[in-house]
């Protein structure tokens, strides 16, 4: 594999010379220059014990926002509202969530692939990372689309493995289904997409709607007892903060001390997405997080009715992208 490496690291040395120098990037826990983007500072991610660390091995915490589903807001992720993420917002990362069914990937596969695509490049272009997001949804098991998935995934690794700032998570929020069942998918579809780029982080979402379990009356134990046989791996975590308390925070606490986690999904309010927002329960979640180094990323950048839409109603319309739901308000104030 040491000619990918090499031409990972050409392509990451590229990325450097636009916006500052590869020792500056190198040095671990330094304050990145005016203008030095995510991916300049850090390189190439990698898991290492519990924790996501930089090209330097030093433990890095991602910080940013998931798109809404791209069969019904992608009109929010274009070249203005990215600018805006990349540069007013000053994100780490922007996670591409590509439903599978629900008017999804399964209706069109060669377009939304080729939205995905086009997504990395744009996050590409502005030296944030991309979280290529398997959106799978209903039905909860994942093995109902594990053969669309490795089609998917061997394309878009395919097109995507020199470059320094891809992750791919394989399972949004499986459901209904047992850890062994999201297990064997995961140690199935893993060796796909290595296949095509051995290096960059995959994230395995848990059971539960990716909850570790917690809303099907388990916990983080089956996982930790049962880890996936695979290395350079995380494990997803999804919250919302007016339905999901101590209980769920606490299971992640826990969890984060014996498993690499990463907190792919999370929102304010209520499980649906909707509803008042519980920003003092957010803002303990968030407290955690930067204590133990977990990355997230907020749903969601769209302006969606429900409150968890961090723009007022119409505004992908025509933007500014400044016209902010509280809710917006409060997570970008702390993405920045």
């Amino acid at each position: 594999m040491r000619w990918q490496n090499a031409v990972r690291a050409v392509a990451i040395a590229a990325t450097l010379l636009v916006t500052g120098t590869a020792a500056q990037a190198a040095a671990p826990g330094a304050t990145a220059p005016a203008g030095l983007t995510p991916v300049a500072q850090n390189g190439v991610l990698s898991v290492c014990g519990m924790k996501l660390c930089n090209s330097s091995g030093a433990p890095v915490q991602l910080r940013g926002m998931s798109t809404h589903g791209l069969q019904w807001y992608s009109q929010c992720v274009n070249d203005e509202s990215l600018d805006v993420l990349a540069q007013d917002w000053q994100a780490d990362v922007l996670r591409i969530s590509m439903y599978i069914q629900e008017g999804g990937y399964e209706d069109d596969p060669a377009k939304f692939t080729e939205m995905v695509n086009n997504y990395v490049d744009d996050a590409t272009e502005r030296g944030m990372y991309a979280i290529i997001d398997w959106h799978m949804l209903d039905p909860g098991d994942p093995n109902f689309n594990l053969d669309r998935a490795k089609t998917f995934f061997t394309e878009v690794a395919q097109r995507h493995k020199d470059k320094p700032n891809v992750l791919y998570e394989i399972a949004n929020e499986p459901s209904g289904v047992s850890w062994d069942e999201i297990k064997g998918y995961a140690e199935e579809l893993i060796p796909v997409i290595r296949e095509q780029d051995p290096d960059s982080v995959v994230l395995v979402g848990t059971r539960a709607w990716s909850s570790l379990g917690v809303s099907e009356d388990a916990d983080e134990k089956e996982v930790v007892d049962n880890p996936v046989n695979a290395d350079n791996i995380m494990y997803t975590f999804h919250f919302y903060a007016a339905s999901h308390g101590d209980e769920y925070l606490n299971t992640l606490s826990r969890a984060a001390d014996q498993l690499p986690m990463f907190v792919t999904e999370f929102g304010t309010q209520e499980a649906t997405g909707d509803g008042g927002n519980d920003f003092d329960m957010a803002q303990r979640y968030l407290d955690l997080m930067a204590e133990k180094n977990i990355s997230w990323t907020n749903w969601n950048y769209s302006d969606d009715s429900r409150s968890g839409a961090v723009f007022k109603e119409g505004t992908c319309d025509a933007g500014p992208y400044d016209q902010l739901k509280p809710a917006g308000e409060w997570v970008r104030e702390r993405v920045r």
